[in-house]
């Protein structure tokens, strides 16, 4: 990885703290299946749930594979409580803000927590 590269990686991160923090929003992409998934580009056999700080930024990857997915927020308190609990115990990743390409950040859920609840 290049440090061009962690350093977008790096912004993407704290963008979405920022958005999250003053927003109290959380975007991810449902449909009557489930949630947007994919599989690790960092980790091998770890899978992804995507979200994103703000809602034009997930509307950017209804597109191809997921044209029958819709924006879908979910509220600070849920994304904390029940979300990202429920990620750990299932060791699955949050992909923050990850761009058409399918590339972002691939966060520890505990770790997500902490540094949400830090700047809040």
């Amino acid at each position: 990885m290049t440090d061009n590269n962690e350093v977008s990686l790096r912004d993407y991160y704290e963008k979405f703290i920022n958005e999250v923090i003053e927003t109290e929003i959380i975007w991810g992409l449902s449909n009557d299946d489930g949630w947007a998934v994919c599989e690790s580009n960092d980790f091998e056999d770890k899978e992804v749930i995507l979200f994103w700080s703000n809602e034009k930024a997930a509307a950017k990857l209804v597109n191809e594979e997921w044209s029958d997915y819709q924006v879908t927020p979910i509220r600070f308190e849920d994304f904390i409580d029940d979300w990202l609990h429920g990620m750990h115990e299932d060791q699955v990743l949050a992909g923050i803000n990850w761009d058409k390409e399918l590339v972002g950040p691939e966060v520890e859920p505990v770790i997500l927590i902490e540094d949400l609840l830090e700047e809040e």
